[in-house]
């Protein structure tokens, strides 16, 4: 019984000193340490990407604690970080926490990177925000949209090169663009041709050209001292000026206004063009002035007051007018 309890003993002891050996093994390969004090803090991120209990905590590359452990929301959309930092390691309020990975395969891990280190320092059971990982999947999911996306844009791209082709790059229009393309080539020829004649002419008639040049200037500046003078009298000449156009719109509305007397009869010439019979009277009182007046042209005075003198041959009657009046 002695020698069984004591193999009993052996290998408990063979057995606890194993497990101590594989914890301190652990520990130490984590770069921690039972012996050293640590506090507290809590990092809430909405994914670890792969973060693993006693992946290291980096500040600036060296390691100053150790993941805890993380705990998953209650709601399910975030995730608790505990961190284990060594007391002798200070991390103040502004750093940033980033998940981050060692190399393209390798393990994940929790940097710290410092900013301003501005105080307060972080404290035991602290909370500070984390950022996500880089997440290689959802970035290949995103890409592989990404390249359907391209994938579609040239499909439509090869549809819009093959209906050009087929609406515009036809052999017709294809030899509709080779004809104007020549028809272009010939007009630009003779536009070539009609600017050297231009300056053929230019060349050959330029004393002309540059006398009749002259010749505008001239009549332009001639103009501009006419348009001068005029200005001029007008400035010196304008109340005098205004006033004759005063006279003149007063000389027409009187001028009107006669017009309308006559028309509605006022005055000896509105009753004159209105009565009949003074008309005809002042018409006859006209004529015989006119026969009157030929007479004295003809006869003379003195041959009109003979005729008065001489004794009347003729019987009663009706007066005659002198010799030649009455016709």
């Amino acid at each position: 019984m002695d020698k069984s309890r004591l193999e009993l003993k052996v290998g408990l002891f063979v057995l606890v000193g194993l497990v101590l050996l594989a914890v301190g093994i652990i520990q130490f390969s984590k770069g921690t340490s039972l012996f050293r004090g640590t506090y507290e803090l809590r990092l809430h991120a909405v994914d670890v990407g792969g973060l693993q209990n006693h992946s290291g905590v980096l500040l600036a590359g060296v390691q100053v604690g150790n993941v805890s452990d993380i705990q998953l929301a209650p709601d399910g959309k975030s995730v608790t970080i505990i961190l284990k930092i060594y007391k002798n390691y200070k991390i103040y309020h502004d750093a940033q926490f980033v998940i981050e990975q060692s190399g393209f395969l390798g393990d994940k891990y929790v940097a710290i990177i410092p900013t301003e280190n501005q105080l307060p320092l972080l404290t035991n059971n602290d909370s500070v925000e984390c950022e996500p990982p880089f997440n290689l999947q959802a970035v290949a999911r995103s890409a592989a949209g990404f390249i359907e996306r391209i994938d579609e844009t040239a499909k439509k791209l090869d549809t819009s090169v093959s209906d050009l082709q087929r609406v515009i790059l036809n052999e017709r229009t294809l030899t509709n663009f080779s004809v104007s393309i020549g028809n272009l080539r010939l007009f630009t020829e003779q536009a070539i041709g009609t600017l050297n004649d231009i300056n053929a002419i230019i060349a050959t008639n330029g004393p002309q050209a540059g006398l009749a040049v002259s010749n505008v200037v001239l009549f332009s500046q001639e103009l501009n001292k006419f348009a001068d003078s005029a200005n001029a009298l007008l400035a010196t000449n304008g109340t005098d000026i205004s006033t004759a156009v005063k006279n003149i719109e007063s000389s027409t509305e009187t001028l009107t206004n006669l017009m309308a007397d006559l028309q509605s009869g006022k005055g000896l010439a509105g009753e004159l063009l209105q009565n009949e019979q003074l008309s005809n009277n002042v018409q006859t009182i006209a004529n015989n002035l006119s026969i009157t007046t030929s007479n004295l042209n003809r006869l003379g005075l003195w041959g009109i007051l003979w005729a008065h003198k001489s004794p009347d041959t003729n019987p009663p009657g009706p007066a005659r007018s002198p010799r030649g009046a009455t016709q």
